[in-house]
């Protein structure tokens, strides 16, 4: 018996809980600093050196060719007025270098220093840089401007003539002894669709240390959504339509049968309704984000709990219906605080997940933090796994023993259903694999909302099958715990199961010709023995 403070197993996990979190709230507190969008900031970045140059990664998106020509390099604001248009406009780029630097130039001096903006597809890439040139330098050197192939001090770009819409530069100077230089602000149309990249760069190794300030804006034809997320709105908004056809069937069937609903038929209405708020809340979040540039923080942050919640939830259901909850026993007993714990640790690894993913800056490439959080998460869905099919290994041997052949029948079928999801999973990371280390630079945009896309269709696919599964009727004894049956059972008394099918198997040897209602009665009258014992284990 446990005293009134609770045992020292209870007071650790209550702890652990709390340990996580608190660590969830610092790392919510930290993403929330670093909102990005199709809007991108810059605030004090430095630059790295590379080779003979020193540049910044301004962004990368996927965008599609304007449908309509633009007339002015400044765009309206009005959405009208852009609708069409594809465009990465530079606003309020600032340069700012050091006092020292400018300090060495000459007040008289009209350019005392050159910073490129360069916008170049990433199919174009071996356009930038000597490579061409059978030179390993970024920057035009002495030798190389002697031979005209480019200008000393500027980066070096291979121009084609036969495609204007090749690598695009932009030349900002330093002036005198000014510290800072802004850009002008202009707009670069997109004429063709493609990956494309923005780098600042320069070449003087007196401007190191120089810093840039201010802001990029990247537009689709059709909205400020990424290239490779614009499907992912539609998509939700489908989803959305899927869920709620799904929530209303289900409404009916339970409405209809409310007298014999159970316990788990609740769980199961939880998990449709949380699905149908994930997906409505993604498809706002995609449509506020596409319409003004920025993603809305807070509803941001309601999807991305909802998803964590939704995901812990339908782990937590799969576990115990495999368990055999509401249909082989009524309560899980003594591992519901296990269960629990689980639950908590996959929700705070989950939300941490989630939130890198969506509320770091938006770029067609994930960030390394991803790769820290990617593990937690995929260890505890391992350990779901291995415990759902364990626990449904015990649950069949149950059944099978006790000759329950309804309940049988329907924890094969859900069986094979789960494990033809786990298969389907398994392909798929590693088709996942194989597409990421492929497309390191993201050349594949187009394609790439179908990784995230198939694992919300594979969800719902296995929420259809228990739906079907265990859907309210009005014979509910073919599912539903019966006392009478002395379903009960814990997964801790698998040793005496085992003994039990051992005495059963005996006992049906010495018994092989005499009459059968006598066996079956010897039979419930040794598993409730066995009930009894683990109850009070309990």
């Amino acid at each position: 018996m446990m005293n009134a403070r609770g045992s020292p197993r209870d007071l650790g996990s209550k702890g652990f809980i709390a340990m996580t979190m608190n660590t969830f709230s610092m790392i919510l507190l930290f993403l929330i600093s670093e909102v990005g969008a199709s809007i991108h900031e810059y605030q004090n970045e430095t630059f790295m050196r590379r080779s003979n140059s020193f540049f910044f990664h301004g962004g990368s998106e996927g965008l599609y060719a304007s449908r309509v020509v633009q007339q002015h390099s400044q765009p309206s604001e009005d959405n009208n007025s852009l609708n069409g248009k594809s465009f990465i406009r530079f606003e309020s780029i600032t340069f700012r270098r050091t006092k020292e630097s400018s300090e060495k130039k000459n007040d008289m001096q009209q350019n005392t220093g050159l910073i490129e903006a360069i916008i170049v597809k990433v199919r174009d890439r071996n356009n930038i840089g000597g490579a061409y040139l059978n030179s390993d330098a970024i920057c035009c050197t002495p030798e190389l401007a002697k031979e005209n192939s480019c200008k000393l001090g500027e980066v070096i770009i291979r121009e084609n003539p036969d495609d204007p819409n090749g690598p695009k530069r932009i030349q900002t100077f330093f002036a005198g002894k000014n510290e800072e230089s802004k850009m002008v602000i202009q707009t670069v149309d997109i004429k063709s669709t493609g990956m494309y990249y923005l780098y600042f760069m320069f070449c003087d190794p007196e401007l190191k240390d120089t810093v840039i300030s201010g802001r990029t804006v990247w537009r689709n034809p059709d909205g400020y959504l990424p290239g490779k997320m614009m499907p992912l709105m539609t998509f939700y908004g489908l989803m959305s339509l899927a869920y709620l056809f799904l929530g209303l069937v289900w409404f009916l069937r339970f409405v209809q049968y409310w007298k014999d609903v159970i316990q788990l038929h609740y769980h199961i209405t939880a998990v449709i309704g949380l699905g149908m708020v994930e997906m409505a809340l993604w498809y706002f979040e995609y449509a506020n984000f596409n319409s003004t540039g920025s993603r809305p923080m807070g509803i941001t942050i309601w999807a991305v709990t909802f998803t964590a919640v939704k995901k812990t939830v339908s782990r937590l259901l799969l576990l115990v219906v495999s368990m055999g909850y509401g249909v082989m026993r009524p309560t899980l007993g003594g591992i519901t605080s296990r269960v629990l714990l689980l639950g908590v640790m996959y929700f705070v690894a989950s939300e941490a997940l989630e939130l890198v993913e969506h509320l770091g800056n938006i770029n067609d490439f994930s960030g390394k933090a991803r790769l820290f959080l990617v593990l937690p998460v995929a260890l505890l869905d391992a350990c779901f796994i291995l415990w759902i099919f364990q626990s449904l290994s015990k649950t069949l041997e149950k059944l099978q023993i006790r000759r329950i052949m309804a309940k049988l029948e329907l924890y094969r079928k859900f069986t094979n259903s789960l494990a033809v999801t786990v298969l389907l999973s398994v392909v798929w990371i590693g088709y996942e694999l194989y597409f990421n280390a492929s497309d390191p630079l993201s050349e594949l945009w187009r394609r790439a909302w179908i990784i995230p896309a198939f694992w919300t269709l594979l969800a719902y696919f296995l929420l259809l099958v228990i739906c079907i599964l265990w859907a309210p009727s009005q014979n509910p004894t073919r599912y539903a715990y019966s006392e009478e049956t002395g379903d009960d059972f814990d997964e801790e008394a698998v040793a005496l199961a085992g003994a039990a099918v051992k005495v059963t198997g005996d006992m049906a040897i010495v018994l092989e010709r005499k009459d059968r209602k006598t066996l079956v009665g010897a039979d419930r009258h040794v598993f409730s023995l066995e009930d009894r014992e683990e109850d009070k284990k309990e």
